[in-house]
């Protein structure tokens, strides 16, 4: 079974956010960068699917040359080769282009004797909450499609998956009840699935699979110019929750004090 994964640069939330000029996206200038806990569990389910049935683990971005960091570390992992959409206004693209650019790929790829059984992509992005491309992909490539999904397993001709949520929007009928209440699904191949944190634990890079990396291959194609365009008008940051902080007293003398906090929240009695 070969899976082609597709994933996206995205800031690492543990800095602090902000919005660019344009209000429109997040000012990456200051923030590191890292791809979301979805697409870590996608990498991970990918390549424990491909081990099992000798198959190869493709993954794809679009973005700028940036991203290619991200790809060496899914490469790192256990994926076999990369490929980079590239284009310098990744903002640019919305959704159905987006979509598009991938399908290009698979499309591509085909036509070239590797057919990708499996397309996984996040469930939703984790920089603009964006949860379309899945869907929309799928349509594209005329494939069936599931969201919400945490666990996949190989049958014959058919992958068999657990979802977290309903399985989005699908004809494809649950036929069971897994464990902590998800669905499941038995998922006619070729297909795409849009893959939600949970099922699997991502693995971390070995030091061999980091050098490995460095040499694994790597094709670069230019984004087809985006014909829909971004239809996002602004992101709006949450506002700050502000904190207080009263001093009791020091010593000794902040015992009274302390205790009249634990009888007022309910601690004591």
């Amino acid at each position: 079974m070969d899976i082609l994964v597709c994933i996206k640069r995205v800031p690492d939330i543990s800095g602090q956010i902000t919005l660019d000029a344009s209000g429109r996206d997040i000012d990456h200038g200051a923030l590191g960068h890292t791809i979301s806990a979805h697409e870590e569990c996608a990498v991970e389910l990918a390549v424990q699917l491909a081990g099992a049935s000798d198959g190869e683990v493709t993954i794809l971005t679009l973005g700028t040359d940036d991203a290619v960091e991200q790809l060496r570390a899914a490469l790192a992992v256990g994926a076999n080769d990369a490929v980079l959409v590239e284009t310098e206004d990744p903002g640019a693209y919305g959704p159905e282009d987006i979509a598009y650019a991938i399908a290009e790929v698979v499309r591509t790829r085909a036509n070239d004797g590797q057919n990708y059984d499996l397309v996984l992509v996040g469930n939703d992005a984790a920089d603009t909450g964006d949860f379309q491309v899945g869907v929309r992909l799928a349509y594209e490539l005329d494939r069936p499609v599931l969201t919400g999904i945490t666990l996949l397993r190989l049958a014959e001709e058919t992958a068999e998956v657990d979802s977290a949520g309903d399985g989005g929007p699908t004809s494809i009928e649950a036929h069971g009840i897994g464990p902590a209440g998800t669905e499941i699904f038995n998922l006619p191949l070729p297909a795409v699935v849009a893959v939600q944190e949970g099922g699997v634990e991502p693995r971390y890079p070995s030091i061999p699979g980091r050098m490995k990396a460095k040499k694994a291959p790597l094709d670069e194609v230019d984004a087809p110019e985006p014909v829909h365009g971004n239809p996002r008008v602004a992101l709006e940051l949450p506002p700050e929750q502000s904190s207080t902080v009263t001093i009791l007293g020091e010593g000794p003398e902040a015992a009274p004090a302390l205790v009249d906090v634990l009888e007022e929240i309910g601690v004591l009695r």
